[in-house]
């Protein structure tokens, strides 16, 4: 295309699409990345909760301040946290995988379809010679 052509709206929407998925994948790894560091903080306080004694006096967080609390109630907290996490995580996976898988499709429309005038035009099929 010159530079004094314009871009087909066709083509101005596949590329749209394209840009709204690239940010959806953008959006989704970022989430995943936060709740992959997230989801390894709850094990590493799960691992030293664990090892704590069951007299010793535990506290857990509570927005800004610390309350006193149980370590087997601790436990079973962290516990289902991870669980959560891992349930979510799986979610963005899949999630990340078609939107990758769609991203795909799209560029591969794009090309057959900038491609496709000009290979359209080559010459028409033949049935069997006769």
């Amino acid at each position: 295309m010159s530079a004094g052509e314009q871009i087909p709206p066709w083509l101005q929407e596949q590329v749209g699409r394209m840009q709204q998925l690239q940010q959806n994948l953008q959006s989704i790894m970022m989430q995943k990345q936060h709740l992959e560091s997230e989801h390894l903080e709850t094990e590493r306080a799960l691992e030293l909760l664990k090892k704590a004694n069951d007299e010793d006096v535990v506290y857990k967080t509570a927005g800004s301040i610390l309350v006193k609390s149980t370590k087997t109630n601790l436990i079973t907290e962290l516990e289902e946290k991870k669980e959560l996490a891992n349930t979510r995580l799986t979610v963005l996976s899949k999630q990340e995988t078609r939107i990758k898988e769609n991203l795909k499709e799209a560029e591969t429309k794009i090309r057959e379809m900038l491609r496709g005038p000009a290979s359209q035009s080559g010459p028409a099929k033949t049935d069997t010679p006769k």
